[in-house]
């Protein structure tokens, strides 16, 4: 079933990250990230998702990279915020807060 998030572009801004993520398919989004200390700038990959929808504009996003990292968002696109939460392979675990917006170039 698809979803509202397939086939847009969002940027996500929290005090760690700034990222572009593109919801290619129902479970699938190119992220891309833009500034940050946590990835490369730079650094763009394709990565399976699982996406559920919480409510109306509000879903749980999940998945992991290559290098072993695990993501999961809880993106409210209504108020524009996001909660993310990062574990890196070297075991950092960070929780995020900001901003989740239609990525205009």
């Amino acid at each position: 079933m698809k979803n509202n998030l397939t086939g847009n572009t969002y940027k996500m801004e929290t005090e760690f990250l700034k990222v572009r993520l593109f919801f290619e398919s129902d479970n699938s989004l190119v992220f891309t990230i833009l500034d940050g200390d946590l990835t490369a700038i730079g650094h763009t990959e394709k990565v399976e998702t699982t996406i559920a929808e919480i409510r109306p504009n509000v879903y749980m996003v999940a998945w992991k990279e290559i290098s072993g990292a695990t993501v999961t968002h809880v993106e409210d696109h209504e108020n524009g915020i996001v909660y993310s939460n990062a574990t890196l392979p070297n075991g950092g675990f960070y929780t995020m807060k900001g901003t989740i917006r239609p990525f205009r170039d």
